[in-house]
């Protein structure tokens, strides 16, 4: 499921599975778990893709497997039209980790807590050899002023400042080379409530400052919809709809992505949701066909007997369902079929 966009793609992942092996039921006995599926996505350079789903959907896996860190066990992961897993293991940390930054959840546990933030910024500088020692320490003064902070802080540890200016530093080292994509899983989950607006806006910013291309990560799809120019949903490790957007909620043909939007507190109205039964199916025993039918109001046994094919709308408007939900209609109409299946 790729979707077209007229800009050569940045990142460009091709039927890409990740299969892990877990221990299950005996010492001997191992069963396959299946974090990604059939993966197909694009991203353009600039461009921002916000990725959302429930826990355990492969939201992390697909960010790791963008920048190196996962490799596929079968499809191709290309960055800049280069092959990640056809180069050698040199070869490929040099370009991923110049090219890509990521900020991770907890900026308490992703800084080292023992060295000033000095140092901090400036390893990421030292262990690619990033022009002269002098040439270092401007561009850890450059990084703070980017991110907002006063240069003070380079003399302190992360433990003496705010978890806000702790996810700043975090912010300031994925950027220390100047990476064309960065990946941001779950920035403000740890943060308080008053952080979050803060560093949202900073990545904003930063995102047209320095033309970064982003996969933005997040529990939160209100956020994503708004961090965003295009929102990828997954479920049990499949990519099942990708649309831009500002056609979000009533936009999205697939149950699944309206569901999670019904669920999500509006200011000006209770939260009134698409009511989904049964729990998640295992990722080691996927169902046969659309893996979101054992808990779709709208499935039926074609169903359960094949998978659906990509479909395509409007602006890049791709989905999987054999019964999209039509245009125009609205959660009031998804609830009541939802709540008349047997």
């Amino acid at each position: 499921m790729t979707a077209p966009h007229p800009a050569a793609a940045l990142v460009e992942l091709a039927d890409v599975h990740v299969v892990h092996r877990a221990r299950s039921g005996g010492l001997f006995r191992r069963d396959r778990v299946h974090a990604l599926t059939g993966t197909d996505l694009r991203i353009a350079p600039g461009e921002t893709v916000g990725v959302v789903g429930e826990s355990g959907c492969g939201k992390s896996t697909l960010a790791k497997v963008m920048v190196g860190l996962q490799p596929p066990t079968s499809g191709t992961v290309r960055f800049a039209g280069q092959d990640l897993w056809s180069m050698s293991p040199s070869t490929r940390r040099s370009t991923v980790g110049a090219s890509t930054g990521m900020v991770f959840q907890d900026p308490s546990t992703a800084l080292n807590r023992r060295l000033p933030i000095r140092q901090v910024l400036r390893d990421p500088l030292d262990v690619h050899r990033w022009r002269t020692p002098q040439d270092r320490e401007e561009r850890v003064r450059e990084l703070l002023d980017l991110v907002g902070l006063p240069a003070s802080v380079a003399n302190r540890l992360p433990s003496q400042v705010s978890g806000g200016q702790r996810q700043r530093v975090a912010i300031a080292r994925a950027l220390a080379l100047r990476p064309r994509l960065l990946v941001a899983d779950e920035p403000t989950s740890a943060l308080d409530v008053s952080v979050r607006a803060q560093i949202l806006n900073l990545l904003l910013d930063l995102r047209e400052q320095l033309n970064l291309a982003m996969i933005f990560v997040s529990h939160d799809i209100q956020t994503v919809r708004r961090m965003s120019d295009r929102v990828v949903t997954m479920y049990l490790g499949r990519i099942v709809e990708q649309l831009p957007a500002g056609s979000l909620p009533h936009g999205a043909r697939h149950p699944y992505t309206r569901a999670l939007f019904s669920a999500t507190p509006g200011l000006l109205s209770p939260i009134d949701p698409i009511p989904l039964t049964g729990p998640v199916p295992s990722a080691t025993r996927p169902p046969s066909g659309c893996p979101f039918r054992t808990r779709c109001w709208r499935a039926d046994d074609h169903c359960a007997a094949e998978l659906p094919a990509a479909e395509a709308g409007r602006d890049g408007h791709l989905y999987r369902c054999h019964h999209p939900v039509l245009d125009g209609t609205t959660d009031r109409e998804l609830i009541s079929q939802a709540q008349e299946r047997p």
